[in-house]
């Protein structure tokens, strides 16, 4: 019997990872939460899908935050700061349509997918816009981190 016990913690022990994933080194992950009203005009282009919005609201993300109607009830948030540098002067991207453009570099990125479309092929590991949990509850869209 001890024998199994012995066995069954060393292979817990060997389960265990201090490996994080790719988790990107540039963009620190602070907790928030923002409500959006559809009912406000600020916000109203939400309610068509393929529409965008930059909410750069205090205390919501790192540099704000972008919100597009992905789908019937379906909304994807990503962070506004490019994830491929330290937050800067000019790291808050710029919205064009369903893609958000970072002015340092030119990089574009999907709001769909959240993916780099123009990766260069430098052999470099480039990131995908952070992600930001996003619900609905009656007309109100819920941003969370």
């Amino acid at each position: 019997m001890k024998r199994l016990i012995y066995c069954f913690s060393l292979v817990l022990i060997l389960a265990c990872s201090n490996d994080e994933g790719n988790r990107n080194p540039y963009l620190q992950e602070n907790g928030f939460r923002f409500e959006i009203n559809l009912n406000l005009p600020l916000y109203s282009s939400l309610t068509n899908i393929g529409n965008a919005v930059y909410v750069g609201n205090q205390g919501v993300g790192i540099r704000g935050a972008f919100v597009i109607k992905s789908g019937f009830d379906q909304y994807m948030a990503w962070e506004a700061s490019c994830p491929n540098h330290a937050p800067n002067a000019c790291s808050r991207m710029e919205l064009s349509g369903q893609t958000v453009i970072c002015s340092c570099e030119d990089f574009e990125y999907n709001l769909f997918t959240g993916q780099q479309a123009n990766r260069p092929d430098d052999g470099k590991q480039y990131y995908d816009l952070l992600f930001y949990q996003s619900s609905i509850s009656n007309n109100t869209v819920i941003i969370s981190n």
